[in-house]
Parts: structure tokens; sequence; C-alpha cells
């Protein structure tokens, strides 16, 4: 069966993933049978310079070039930088897919408003790093998370957004996060994270649907394709998630 993996991420401009070459990366695509990988490289702790942005852009785009057809792109920003989103054009003029945002404001918060009407004008989806807090630490460590009921509003604000809630399975309270979405049927839900619990694919689809949910696996390779086979769900179902839920949100793009 197909699989196109629309959340990973790269080695480049200084930033490590886990991987010490982006060709295992490709090894470890073929061994699993995944076509096709949709990478970012984001600056994960605070606010950055659009710079560094740029800079990280840059090598998502070299990767790219280097893995021509394998590697698709998502262009990182942060929303409220005045270059913002000009950097959005640049990548989608160098093939990038969409708009990758991580945990420096909600994804509710007017600042992040002209990137997601830039995401609409031109047909592409916005995937933001999300989770539940369930500890102290966890809030602490990143008090401006976008969690489900975040989405909600978000989606409420802006319904024809194509809008990606991250990782269920790597951000806390996976459950509280499934129901929260049953109030907002545009958002789509990412399968990766390294959290492997049972039956959480199961309840996604039977709480959500199979047409919102995404595969990824953002990492965890081996795990993120193991979920997804293991689930109770119809070869119709897995075909959905592994690649046709996907390729129906990339031939929304309006190309200028």
């Amino acid at each position: 069966m197909r699989m196109i993996d629309m959340h990973m991420h790269v080695k480049g401009a200084g930033v490590e993933w886990g991987w010490d070459h982006n060709d295992r990366i490709i090894e470890a695509a073929d061994a699993l049978g995944i076509e096709q990988i949709a990478v970012s490289i984001p600056v994960v702790r605070g606010m950055s310079t659009h710079d560094r942005v740029r800079e990280c852009n840059d090598a998502v785009i070299d990767a790219m070039r280097q893995y021509e057809g394998r590697i698709l792109g998502w262009c990182y920003v942060i929303p409220g930088q005045k270059q913002s989103l000009q950097e959005i054009d640049r990548c989608l003029d160098a093939g990038m897919i969409g708009i990758k945002l991580y945990n420096q404001y909600k994804i509710w918060d007017p600042a992040v408003h002209p990137v997601l009407e830039k995401a609409i004008d031109a047909g592409v989806p916005v995937l933001e790093h999300a989770g539940h807090a369930t500890t102290r630490i966890f809030q602490d460590e990143q008090p401006n998370i976008s969690d489900a009921a975040d989405f909600v509003m978000a989606a409420h604000l802006y319904p024809e957004c194509m809008l990606i809630e991250a990782h269920i399975g790597g951000g806390g309270d996976w459950e509280w996060s499934i129901k929260q979405l049953r109030e907002a049927p545009s958002v789509y839900l990412d399968t990766s994270g390294s959290i492997i619990d049972e039956r959480m694919i199961d309840m996604c689809v039977s709480e959500l649907g199979a047409k919102r949910l995404l595969f990824g696996t953002d990492m965890t390779m081996e795990g993120g394709v193991g979920k997804v086979l293991a689930a109770n769900l119809t070869k119709a179902q897995r075909e959905m998630i592994f690649y046709r839920n996907w390729e129906a949100i990339v031939a929304r793009r309006r190309r200028t």
C-alpha cells in the first residue's frame, strides 16, 4: 500500500533531529515502503530572527533538490515577523507544499491571522505543532502551544483553512484532543508521535472519521507505520490515512 509521510524532519542549518545523515531517513523510508516525506526544520525554542528562519527553509529546499521526488518541503515561519508572508511566497515558489508553524503563538492568535489568510489564498495546508499539556513542566516549557480547543477556535474563525493538528501521539492527552476536534470538522489530525498507545488510531477513526486523518511519523518511522497497520481498519480506511487524504489536500493548491 502506498504511504506518504506528511510530518517529518531533516537535518540541516545546524539543527539535529536524531539522524546522523539525511540518507538514513531515505533508507528507512525505502525499508518501510514510504514513497514521499514532507519535512521541515522549525526553530523549537522561543522566538528567532527571520534570517534564522530563512536559513532553516533554505536547508529544506536543499534537501528537496538533493532527494528530488522523495522529499517535500514545509515552509516554516514565525507569525508576526514582517517578512513571514514574503517568505511563504518564496518557499511556495520553490516548490514547498504548505506552511509549518510551531509554538510561538496560539493558532487563533491575531498575529497568526495573516498567515492563515495567506494559506487560504494559496490553497495550501497549515501544519502546527500541538499538544494538550497534562503537567506543569510541559505547560511551563511551551506556554503558547496550541491544543485541540485552540484549533477549534481557529477553525471557527477560518473554516476554509486546511488546518492540521500535529502528532496526536506526541502531545499530551490524546483522548481529550480527539474529543475536542469533534467540534471542528474542517481540522485534520496527523497520526505521528512517539506515543503508540493501543486503540489510538481506532479512536481517531471512530470519533472523527478516516477522512480527517493523515499519516505522519515525526521521526518515529517504524512505530508510525505500525500503529496504522495495527489498528482495526478496512483497506479503504488505511488508504485514506496513508495517502489519499493527503493527495486530496495537495490537489487543492491554487497555481498562479
